[in-house]
């Protein structure tokens, strides 16, 4: 599995999530198996994104996609969308 990561400043979650994460620009939903958004507690306009794929292949191809969309202009990009594969993990 590999995912793509980013982390962004909103000025409004609740109307990034609406407007522009939940219309989907870049088609996430037909690429991806899923995803996670996490917010900052103390400050809850600062995420952590995780969209996950089957592939590093599939998430270089969606990585493309959104970054020619335009789905970034209305964010303040703090990490840039990258591609990572998981190499460990464990629950306790």
């Amino acid at each position: 599995m590999a995912s793509l990561l980013a982390r962004f400043k909103l000025d409004d979650y609740d109307a990034w999530k609406q407007g522009t994460f939940d219309r989907d620009p870049a088609g996430r939903r037909e690429a991806a198996k899923g995803h996670r958004i996490m917010r900052n507690v103390g400050d809850p306009n600062d995420i952590f994104i995780a969209v996950d794929f089957d592939s590093a292949d599939s998430a270089r191809a969606f990585h493309e996609r959104l970054m020619s969309s335009g789905a970034l202009e209305a964010v303040t990009v703090v990490t840039e969308p990258t591609v990572v594969e998981e190499v460990d993990s464990e629950t306790y």
